[in-house]
């Protein structure tokens, strides 16, 4: 009887232990005022946060579906180091247009400044972060401070961007790649391709991060992640990469080899993922040079 009250005390001990360091979940917080269903975010603040690094984190879809719940290894993977993650969410097509979407997701990262102190969180030591149709949107909310700036934001709360196997950061040229493609192989184009989901031309020009890169202009560091087998991806990536570094910012590019673009997202985070790796190098650069004050 001893042994098993020993062995029950022990596992009571390392549950309650354990219990207490999983972060705390606020979810559905709504981030516009009145707030459709879609304008709202979850937030994950580990154990004793105080003044922490916040991740931003924009899910993928296509900007068509998608959601903030699934987020795999991520809540592990940034409250373990001490960071406060937010997860949003944003209208979709084809009931706003992209211009839209954008704003959305700039609405919700000024909610976040605005009130993440609340949570834990350093409202000026930012990390935007998205997958796939989230990676273009925070590649241009970083690359175009117009859009913080419409909300009364400065662009400087922004410390680093990590866009994960985006393949929209010059829409003319992905447009141009996807229908010269398709028509040496003999395919119809889509109904609702890149070309409709962007608009006019003139739109596809200013939704692209690449063009829209300024030497005159705040941009945080990039980390750009992507599946090295896939050409338009890695394309893309170097793209933008290629367009920052011109404009005199940084930019890192990390091509994963033996994944896909679903599996590059799911495992950020797993134990011994090269692409986590590298994001963890990332964000300890970046952390050095912006301290807690």
């Amino acid at each position: 009887m001893k042994a098993s009250f020993s062995s029950l005390l022990v596992l009571s001990l390392c549950v309650s232990r354990a219990l207490a360091d999983d972060p705390k979940i606020v979810r559905d917080v709504p981030y516009a005022e009145p707030a459709h269903e879609r304008q709202k975010l979850d937030i994950y603040t580990p154990t004793g946060a105080n003044k922490a690094p916040v991740v931003f984190w924009i899910h993928g879809g296509g900007w068509q579906t998608g959601d903030k719940g699934p987020l795999h290894y991520k809540p592990a993977l940034f409250t373990g180091r001490g960071m406060v993650l937010v997860s949003t969410n944003y209208r979709l097509l084809p009931d706003v247009d992209m211009g839209t979407i954008i704003r959305d997701v700039a609405k919700s990262l000024a909610w976040v400044h605005n009130h993440i102190v609340e949570y834990g969180g350093d409202p000026q030591r930012i990390f935007i972060m998205g997958h796939s149709a989230g990676a273009q949107l925070a590649a241009i909310i970083a690359a175009d401070d117009r859009y913080l700036k419409a909300e009364g934001i400065s662009p400087e709360i922004l410390i680093g961007c990590v866009p994960v196997d985006g393949d929209t950061y010059d829409v003319p040229l992905m447009v141009k790649v996807g229908e010269d493609r398709r028509k040496a192989e003999g395919k119809p184009e889509p109904k609702f391709g890149h070309r409709a989901k962007f608009g006019t031309p003139e739109q596809h020009v200013e939704y692209s991060a690449a063009l829209q890169c300024k030497s005159d202009k705040y941009i945080a560091p990039f980390l750009l992640l992507h599946v090295a087998a896939h050409p338009d991806v890695t394309q893309q990536a170097k793209r933008l990469a290629e367009e920052l570094v011109k404009a005199g910012k940084s930019a890192t590019l990390f091509g994963a080899d033996d994944t896909d673009h679903v599996k590059l997202n799911a495992n950020l985070g797993a134990p011994d993922d090269p692409a986590t790796k590298s994001l963890n190098t990332f964000l300890d650069d970046v952390l050095k040079k912006h301290p807690s004050r």
